[in-house]
């Protein structure tokens, strides 16, 4: 395994009582074929269980008393030490070059502050997959990339300098446990930053977050809510303004099916 000098990258996975996913993801972050500096699991709430599969594998436990995937995953970015802080969900299971591919997209573009990629629900069948990609990625970054006039980072697969990070890390919803804490973390970065999406940087996740109703709403929730939070960003381009309306359930909301509907 090669020992990566320059950038350091540390990487950070919240999690709460989700032991199995986090011991297959470790697993896939011991396999990198780029060292990280450091893997951190915030332990937030979670079972002893989890904790023991972290130390386990080699990791620094941080714990987060306060709830949500939010404040956990702020916890994280403010312990990482390294140059760069790459983000996994316990869920997330990184190919062996993902470091290497991070690593290579910063020292590219030293004026780049974050780089995301997606997701592939490998648990599907081919053909399941492509709808749920189509569906829940396509309506993130496209949609929402649309709506924000920038890329969006992706929860589960992405990476920015801890520089960025600590520009921005006093102005995020940390204390919030409703906001999707992904997309109100690319809101603070704005229009400003350099933000890019590789292709190139794909991680397999887990098909739960798109094969449940409750989960999808759920997710429905969270991202109205965090737009609604948001909303003096929302509105600096046309499409924000129009989504500005959906997320109060406007005549757009009303589009929405009732069971997904915040």
């Amino acid at each position: 395994m090669e020992t990566v000098t320059s950038p350091r990258i540390s990487v950070v996975v919240p999690v709460r009582d989700d032991a199995p996913w986090l011991g297959l993801c470790l697993e896939a972050l011991a396999r990198q074929d780029v060292a990280p500096h450091e893997v951190i699991v915030i332990d937030n709430g979670a079972s002893s269980e989890t904790a023991m599969v972290a130390r386990a594998s080699g990791a620094i436990v941080v714990p987060e008393a306060m709830p949500g995937i939010a404040a956990a995953a702020a916890r994280g970015y403010d312990a990482a030490t390294g140059d760069v802080i790459a983000r996994l969900d316990a869920d997330s299971l990184p190919p062996a070059d993902w470091l290497r591919e991070i690593r290579g997209a910063f020292a590219a573009d030293p004026k780049l502050a974050a780089v995301t990629g997606r997701g592939v629900f490998a648990d599907l069948s081919p053909a399941k997959r492509i709808v749920a990609s189509a569906g829940y990625h396509g309506a993130y970054f496209g949609v929402l990339g649309v709506a924000l006039g920038q890329v969006p980072l992706y929860g589960s697969n992405f990476a920015m300098r801890r520089t960025v990070w600590e520009a921005v890390r006093d102005d995020v919803h940390r204390t919030d446990p409703a906001v999707h804490d992904d997309l109100d973390l690319s809101m603070h970065l704005g229009r400003g930053r350099r933000v890019r999406f590789e292709p190139r940087l794909a991680v397999a996740v887990s098909s739960r977050a798109v094969v449940s109703v409750g989960r999808l709403r759920a997710a429905t929730f969270r991202t109205s809510h965090t737009l609604r939070v948001n909303r003096e960003r929302l509105r600096e381009t046309r499409i924000g303004r129009l989504l500005a309306t959906a997320t109060r359930l406007g005549w757009l909301g009303r589009l929405l099916p009732k069971r997904l509907r915040p």
